[in-house]
């Protein structure tokens, strides 16, 4: 009875509260969205039948689950690397819980239980959980300092490693309704405000996140004090006084951490991007929580220099491989570009947030731009073979020691794969929205949802083959006829424009508007904030279609991306296309797509899982075999998805493709 008592209040008070202050759009939680869609539902089956499973065995075998037991032994000697390391198994824990919601598995519940109890017995008494420290106080990891949280600036990562437990919390307690891993996240967070906070320790995060996770934490408790805590630790930023602010290093100023201005006065995306995008998204949180209109105008101002500035064509962002960090504005190079796998995650996180705030279609767009590129490029088609950084570009001769042409089953930090083992089962949570009487449709994959609008029950069902095919179909049917607005996203793409500012720009557009039918009738409909309004009285079976053009489009950048001048990118619906060795004669940086260059494009059942191709003839640069030749000829060129290269080998593999050959430089080996 006290365990239903508790339940009920964390239940009442997360549900009072948010009647009063947060998001005027709440996302359709991803448990209420059923797919049944040929692009997405395999890659979340896939993550649960074998990325889970990897990511828990590689967990066992590398030593991060054999420091949870040392650390509750209070005996050995801390055998990973990183003192975030626990992270990884606090991640994977959020995704299998996502994941149990989809697909009940008692084996994998049984087992995140008996995993979830070495975790309690490695939290300290007054709920510390840290077993870089732990294991052996007076000789802890090298980076965690003399002391607790005397490193948390720099590189301990202590609140780093909470953030990533409270959100494994939450999800946990939300898929099973069983507290073991709340229990010891609240007596974390409960040690933590206690420490941190007005007249107490003052610290900006060296990393963020925990500003995201005390958020969830409060939206399922009520407490109060993690609100608190979690603007406290945003406000912090900007006060160190050890910085030199005439620095341009990014260490020695304190941008690197985002930590060189108060987070009102920032407008510009620096630093490590993966820390950036969790700020980011947690004042987006805080903001929506408690009214604050200046860490609101200041992440628009950010995300405005993002998407003007610093976006790769794919959705990736954090250009620079020293840092893994945003570079200047247009510094988008693409030989050595770093587009790390969890800097598109935490894209992700943000800009629904911020389409929560605002209620415009420009922040999915990003979305989906990220998620279809430059996110989903970080995990094998096999489920169990990743990369961290994403590239823009393979040449045998030119690429950047950092950069992966071959996938990697784990790395030494390997914060992205567990990273998407959390974010692949939560995207059925990214289709709809819901704002009064107003219901948003942003993603589209074959579904059905249950949605109550103004207490009427209503049914959506979405049949389509997109990516592929932009023909949509949604069936309404609702508990009773019910006058409502149905926001259908109509994507920027399919409007002309790539993105939202003049970063990129199609070479040519695209000229028919978009015909939507209700019942198979043609309908006038206007456009607000990018989505097509349909208002009526809905009646059951009413049948809303709307067809999206599919054409290939070719990409332009503004003139000041400097990698990209006299080169274009080729897109087709929301994905963007790369051409990789394996298709064009086992070299792709020799070729030349001439402006006006026509494209076919056909499916391919039996490649990469099932794609749909680019083809035309392109120009290509051969050496003959003596060095001493160079001619050009016509051969066939093929693309395929961004996200499906690197699955067949290593070799070549570029995006932007120049239009003519305008210098030559030589290289003699």
């Amino acid at each position: 009875m006290k365990n239903l008592l508790i339940i009920f209040v964390l239940f009442y008070t997360s549900i009072t509260y948010g009647q009063t202050k947060d998001y005027l759009i709440q996302a359709v939680p991803f448990t209420q969205v059923k797919l049944n869609d040929s692009f997405w539902l395999p890659r979340i089956k896939t993550n649960h039948t074998v990325t889970i499973p990897a990511s828990f065995e590689r967990c066992e075998s590398t030593g991060r689950v054999k420091n949870f037991e040392m650390a509750a032994a209070k005996t050995g000697k801390f055998c990973t690397t990183f003192p975030f390391d626990d992270t990884d198994i606090y991640k994977t824990i959020e995704g299998a819980s996502y994941s149990l919601s989809l697909f009940p598995d008692k084996k994998l519940e049984l087992y995140l239980d008996k995993l979830i109890i070495k975790v309690a017995k490695a939290q300290e008494p007054d709920g510390y959980l840290y077993t870089a420290r732990t294991i052996d106080p007076l000789h802890p990891h090298p980076w965690s300092g003399s002391e607790r949280w005397v490193k948390e600036r720099e590189i301990s990562h202590e609140l780093y490693n909470s953030g990533h437990l409270y959100e494994a919390a939450v999800a946990h307690y939300q898929a099973t309704n069983k507290k073991t891993l709340l229990n010891i996240a609240i007596k974390n967070a409960d040690l933590v405000c206690a420490v941190f906070g007005p007249g107490k320790r003052a610290v900006a995060p060296g990393h963020e996140i925990v500003e995201m996770g005390l958020v969830k934490l409060y939206r399922v408790s009520g407490k109060p004090e993690y609100l608190q805590t979690a603007k406290f630790f945003l406000e912090q930023r900007g006060k160190y006084k050890g910085y030199n602010a005439k620095s341009t290093n990014p260490w020695e100023n304190g941008s690197y951490w985002q930590d060189s201005k108060p987070v009102t006065e920032q407008d510009e995306a620096v630093g490590h991007a993966v820390r950036a995008g969790y700020l980011y998204a947690a004042m987006a949180d805080v903001a929506a929580l408690t009214g604050d209109q200046k860490m609101l105008n200041a992440i628009d101002k950010i995300w405005n220099n993002v998407v003007q500035k610093k976006l790769y064509i794919q959705g990736g962002v954090g250009a620079i491989p020293d840092g893994e960090r945003f570079g200047e504005n247009y510094e988008l190079p693409n030989s050595t570009a770093y587009n790390e796998t969890c800097a598109a995650i935490v894209n992700v996180y943000w800009n629904q947030r911020m389409f929560q705030l605002h209620g415009d279609s420009k922040y999915i767009d990003v979305l989906e731009r990220s998620l279809y590129n430059g996110l989903i490029s970080g995990v094998g088609l096999d489920g169990k073979s990743f990369f961290y950084t994403n590239a823009m570009q393979i040449h045998h001769s030119f690429s950047h020691k950092s950069m992966e042409a071959e996938r990697s089953g784990w790395f030494e930090c390997s914060c992205c794969p567990t990273n998407l083992t959390r974010l692949i089962p939560s995207i059925p949570g990214y289709i709809y929205a819901l704002k009064n009487n107003n219901l948003y449709v942003n993603l589209f994959a074959e579904s059905a949802s249950s949605i109550k609008i103004k207490n009427i029950s209503v049914k959506l069902a979405q049949e389509n083959n997109y990516p592929w095919n932009g023909d949509l179909k949604f069936r309404i049917d609702p508990a009773k006829a019910k006058d409502f607005n149905l926001l259908i996203r109509i994507p920027g793409w399919a409007q002309n424009q790539p993105v939202a500012s003049d970063l990129y720009s199609f070479s040519s557009p695209y000229t028919e508007k978009i015909r939507i039918t209700i019942n198979g009738k043609p309908v006038q409909y206007s456009i607000e904030k990018g989505y097509a309004v349909l208002n009526k009285t809905w009646k059951k079976g009413d049948i809303v279609q709307v067809n999206l053009p599919m054409e290939v489009k070719t990409i332009t950048a503004n003139e000041k991306v400097k990698d990209d001048i006299g080169k274009i990118a080729l897109q087709r619906g929301p994905l963007v296309y790369c051409a990789e060795w394996k298709d064009n004669q086992n070299k792709t940086s020799n070729i030349i797509l001439p402006a006006g260059t026509k494209f076919i494009s056909a499916f391919e059942s039996t490649l990469l899982n099932g794609v749909t191709v680019l083809k035309s003839d392109a120009q290509a640069i051969n050496i003959a075999p003596d060095g001493k030749t160079i001619t050009t000829s016509v051969q066939p060129f093929t693309a395929i998805p961004y996200y499906a290269w690197a699955n067949r080998g290593k070799g070549e593999m570029t995006v932007w493709f120049p239009t003519k050959a305008t210098d030559i430089e030589i290289i003699s080996k």
